[in-house]
């Protein structure tokens, strides 16, 4: 058959992801991927450059995704299927693009890990992503803020003279637009993707990407890769190199036999082919392999442990099978930006096929054997010059303007043409897209005056590149209005790292209007310098007023989660927790149920002393929908429970804790502790 791509919709039980958070971003990553900069002694010299350069502080202007729960119906989803004769691949535009199946014809065998539902989890950028599949991961270290976001989509020639795919959109945490484009020449195994990063500004750009491949994990799957040494990542955030296949007495290539999650970035030697490979006990799986210019290659595993293995329940049905991810990226880890200067562009090619060698020997005790086995049979499937040579065929279709739309993005990358009127072929942005959202925006750039505020509503999102904060420094404002847009440009002041001046465009705000958005940012700015006292006062002073402003739309039932949750935080850190008991008793009313306040209420009777209480909460069992990943809120509450139990009125000493742990062990439901114990 010839190769076609064509429009689908499939349904899959799913979680609703829920509003965007209205409340500004502000407070630094909370990235499981971050060195003490002392480590950086002992790294290579480029590695310890890219490891320092630019790191992300904040999503700004992205807005965080946390109003999901875990109650799952069945979701239809448009989706975009590429096809031959050997191979069908499905993708999903609507949520990042990500290739939800790969699967073999001839065999029926499903290549990548085809999770059966759609379950947002606190693992992303912005809060909300979804395992399963390949993920197309840029921006900043972590899973991209477009994972549960639509993209552009669109239907154009492919080099063969048949059909592909093009996905783009505009990545917002670094302002660059990007393009992925799939296609299965005909006759061909592989999906080839090619991926094209532009930098159209006149400065020098941080770039992040990293393909995020989840395949079936069995007791008899082995990762390989070409390397005998890996860069080993825990999550004690150290990062040390270690040897492969075996390390501390495990064969790490074997993701079941280590206890713990961990990620293995392996050091791919200049000129060797890169490739990675996850095979089951007949010598059978997926492979991927892609030009030079993706450089690395990475295996994470989430381990035998109890924690790992309840992470991958939260992620997908209870009974199905679990998985790994093996990756590629541009950087040797993930804790790597790369400088990308003006007017540059990075791309590259990536092929996704199946691949089947000796299980003798990709399973044999020599590593060397079981590597040239695997790369010599790739070589006979897919030679490495004719990826090369795909890669050049298709760089001249990457400028080919689409025609054939079947899904649109977001708005703003329109806007952000209409801004500087850049010239991006291949990749249209076209104003039709322009929304709601980047109205107000667009009446800045167009007519110099900062809009009104929307009555009865939180404020829209905040724009905070240096192109933005001039134009809101030079804006014209309505009678009444400054507060408004000084409001906005104390956000972007604090995105650049200029928080004295932040601070007093807040101030400014305040003095003129008072409103809970702005004493909200005033808070975090107090507790950002120390000024604990001063944040909880602000905090239960918004907290106070946005209740009382309150509408029955998402937009504030999403705003007045987020700001309760960091009222009652703020004020139990400072010991006013009858304070933070009124901000749950009378504020959010409407969330009691949710597992995150019923943790926070039981973290509040703690602090007023009625321990048994508290823990009557736990033994009632709930279920903290937005857990973040690597977090141990459940299990450092429950065991500081467990020792004012047996404490009572007197010391917690090292005997205290010793016989917590040993007589309230944490039961399972509430372990997703991702560290060795010793580690704890």
């Amino acid at each position: 058959m010839a190769t076609t791509v064509r429009r689908i919709a499939v349904t899959i039980p799913a979680a609703p992801i829920g509003p965007e958070n209205p409340l500004p971003a502000l407070r630094a990553l909370d990235e499981v991927h971050q060195l003490d900069p002392r480590e950086r002694a002992g790294l290579p010299a480029d590695m310890a450059r890219q490891v320092g350069y630019a790191p992300l502080h904040s999503v700004l202007p992205v807005r965080l995704l946390d109003g999901y729960g875990r109650e799952r119906a069945p979701a239809g989803f448009e989706a975009v299927v590429i096809e031959n004769d050997r191979v069908r691949a499905t993708v999903l535009p609507g949520l990042g693009g990500r290739l939800h199946s790969l699967v073999q014809k001839s065999t029926g065998r499903e290549l990548l890990y085809l999770n059966p539902v759609v379950q947002p989890a606190d693992f992303g950028l912005a809060g909300a992503w979804f395992s399963g599949g390949v993920e197309w991961n840029l921006g900043a270290t972590g899973h991209t803020t477009l994972t549960c976001a639509p993209l552009h989509a669109a239907r154009v020639p492919a080099p063969d003279g048949g059909e592909m795919l093009r996905l783009w959109e505009w990545e917002r945490l670094r302002d660059l637009p990007f393009q992925i484009d799939m296609w299965l020449p005909e006759d061909s195994d592989f999906l080839y993707v090619g991926v094209r990063i532009r930098n159209p500004h006149h400065r020098t750009v941080p770039v992040y990407w990293w393909s995020n491949i989840a395949v079936p994990e069995t007791e008899g799957t082995r990762v390989l890769a070409p390397a005998d040494e890996a860069w080993h990542f825990g999550y004690a955030r150290s990062l040390r190199r270690v040897p492969v296949p075996e390390w501390d007495g495990t064969d790490v290539t074997y993701p079941t036999r280590s206890e713990h999650p961990a990620d293995y970035f392996y050091e791919v030697a200049d000129g060797n082919r890169r490739w990675v490979t996850a095979l089951d006990d007949a010598g059978q799986g997926l492979v991927q392999t892609s030009t030079d210019r993706l450089r690395g290659r990475k295996l994470f595993l989430w381990g035998n442990g109890r924690g790992g293995r309840r992470w991958q329940q939260w992620l997908t049905e209870p009974g199905t099978g679990g998985y790994l991810e093996i990756q590629a990226g541009l950087a040797r880890t993930q804790l790597e930006h790369i400088p990308m200067e003006a007017g540059a562009e990075f791309s590259w090619l990536e092929a996704y096929g199946p691949l089947a060698a000796d299980p003798a020997a990709v399973h044999g005790d020599d590593w060397s054997a079981a590597r040239a086995a695997v790369e010599d049979r790739l070589e006979s499937v897919l030679p490495r010059a004719d990826v090369d040579a795909a890669y050049a065929a298709w760089l001249p279709h990457a400028d080919t303007e689409p025609k054939d739309v079947i899904a649109t993005g977001s708005g703003w990358g329109a806007l952000e043409v209409e801004r500087a009127r850049f010239a991006l072929p291949g990749t249209p942005f076209d104003p039709a897209t322009l929304g709601a959202q980047q109205k107000p925006w667009l009446e800045l750039l167009v007519a110099g005056m900062f809009p009104r505020p929307v009555a009865d509503a939180p404020p829209g999102p905040a724009l905070v590149a240096p192109e933005w904060r001039e134009l809101l420094e030079a804006a014209d404002t309505y009678d009444g209005n400054e507060w408004y847009r000084d409001y906005f440009l104390g956000v972007a002041q604090w995105h650049a790292g200029d928080r004295a001046q932040a601070i007093r465009s807040w101030e400014r705000s305040a003095a003129q209007h008072e409103t809970w958005p702005v004493l909200r940012c005033l808070a975090v700015a107090d507790q950002e310098d120390g000024h604990l006292e001063r944040a909880a006062d602000r905090f239960l002073a918004a907290s106070g007023f946005a209740h009382h402003e309150a509408r029955d739309d998402d937009a504030w039932w999403a705003a007045s989660a987020g700001l309760a949750r960091e009222a009652v935080t703020a004020l139990l850190a400072v010991g006013r927790a009858d304070d933070a008991a009124l901000v749950l008793d009378e504020h959010v009313p409407g969330h009691a149920g949710r597992g995150r306040f019923r943790l926070l209420v039981a973290q509040v009777l703690l602090a007023q002393g009625d321990v048994p209480a508290a823990r009557a909460i736990f033994d009632a069992g709930f279920v903290v929908d937005d857990l973040r990943e690597a977090e141990e809120s459940l299990s450092d509450t429950w065991y500081t429970i467990a020792e004012r139990l047996i404490a009572g009125d007197g010391p917690v000493t090292a005997d205290v804790r010793q016989r917590a742990r040993a007589e309230h062990p944490l039961p399972e439901a509430y372990d997703y502790r991702m560290r060795p114990a010793a580690e704890l």
